[in-house]
């Protein structure tokens, strides 16, 4: 079971979250004290789940903080050798450097390598910096490292078990798909519209319809339906035609075998069904259509007496 002691404290959480514009001012409780940093003693921590960074945004960021300076602390870890792993805060870290800035504000705690691991997490899930892929791939890894289930990681990081499960469920699809909607391209909602398809070139057959026709999730539910559909009646028809034959029936076809010397089929459906009779060339076709003109002449025959 996870400790859940020796966090933040749910007053110090909020502080670190209370914003969603990351370079705003923001009036920390009292426990939580800023302190400037070197910059270049700082170093990003390599399992942030958050791995795309918008390079026109920090150079927007960047351009703020030039103006105004880093408004915000970033939350940071002592590491070895006298140096800082970041917690919290990358973009603002990243956007700084961009500005040139030799120092930052920054609140330093000690923390847990499961804490380090959630707040880097809860950090993006609130400001909604992380693709759904990534959040799945941060809340695996929560879970994994730490043996927590869906529902304690739901806890932790604010959101509910349904939101969990959903996410983590996005792991299921081919690397193709989830490549689109790491991109922006799928939206989760179309990518777990999809999740049930379980034929995979008919899946990132319809990833890639619903990315270039752009279509709504509703639409695409519908497509997946009929599918859906489609293949339950052709199950249904293939189950129906593998039901053994009578007895009658049978010698009925042996008997059409040896007489045509041929493949002979018969598919039922009920009281109700076809026939199929092969043939392999034009002479094979004449040989049979020949036999079938002998038959209607007996049968003509046997009629006039």
């Amino acid at each position: 079971m996870a400790n859940n002691k020796g966090g933040l404290g749910q007053r110090g959480m909020s502080a670190l979250f209370r914003d969603n514009t990351e370079n705003v001012r923001v009036d920390f409780d009292g426990e939580l004290s800023t302190q400037e940093i070197d910059i270049h003693l700082i170093d990003r921590n390599p399992n942030q789940p958050r791995k795309t960074f918008d390079e026109e945004s920090l150079k927007s960021m960047a351009h703020s903080i030039s103006m105004y300076g880093v408004l915000q602390p970033i939350l940071l870890v002592k590491s070895e050798g006298g140096r800082y792993l970041i917690i919290a805060g990358e973009r603002r870290f990243r956007a700084s450097l961009l500005a040139g800035l030799n120092s930052i504000p920054a609140i330093v705690k000690e923390l847990s390598q499961q804490q380090i691991q959630e707040i880097s997490l809860i950090e993006n899930l609130h400001r909604e910096n992380l693709n759904a892929i990534e959040a799945a791939e941060g809340i695996r890894e929560l879970m994994e490292n730490h043996g927590l289930t869906q529902e304690e990681v739901a806890v932790r990081i604010g959101k509910s078990r349904p939101y969990v499960t959903n996410t983590l469920r996005l792991l299921q699809l081919p690397t193709e798909v989830m490549d689109m909607v790491k991109s922006g391209k799928l939206s989760p909602g179309h990518a777990r519209t999809i999740l049930t398809v379980d034929n995979k070139e008919k899946l990132i057959e319809f990833a890639k319809l619903a990315c270039e026709e752009d279509i709504s999730v509703r639409d695409l539910e519908r497509i997946v339906q009929n599918y859906f559909s489609d293949n339950a009646q052709q199950a249904t028809a293939k189950r129906k035609a593998k039901e053994p034959l009578p007895l009658e029936l049978k010698t009925f076809v042996n008997d059409m075998k040896r007489l045509f010397s041929t493949k002979v089929k018969l598919v039922r459906n009920g009281s109700k069904g076809r026939i199929t009779i092969d043939y392999f060339s034009n002479d094979d076709l004449e040989r049979i259509h020949a036999i079938m003109q002998l038959l209607q002449i007996y049968d003509n025959r046997s009629k006039e007496k």
